[in-house]
């Protein structure tokens, strides 16, 4: 699992367009899960991170089995509590 234009070529197979955090990445293989998408991007805190799909909130017990798909939309957000 890579990045396309990152120092890797690819091996012939289908490249997939998303878009992660507002930025384009172009990954060299078709079937990817979220929770690959979050190892391939080296996420701090995996365990603490929402993951929003395409404007929706995807449940992290479906991590793993939750496809990513070309075009796709994806943020990483972290819910920080605190105040007064």
């Amino acid at each position: 699992m890579t990045l396309v234009g990152c120092g890797n070529d690819t091996k012939g197979g289908k490249e997939v367009k998303i878009v992660v955090n507002g930025k384009e990445q172009v990954l060299e293989q078709e079937k990817l899960t979220v929770t690959e998408l979050l190892e391939i991007n080296k996420v701090d805190m995996p365990d603490m991170v929402s993951v929003q799909l395409n404007g929706e909130f995807a449940k992290r017990e479906e991590f793993a089995r939750t496809q990513i798909n070309d075009g796709d939309e994806i943020d990483f957000l972290y819910f920080m509590g605190g105040g007064k």
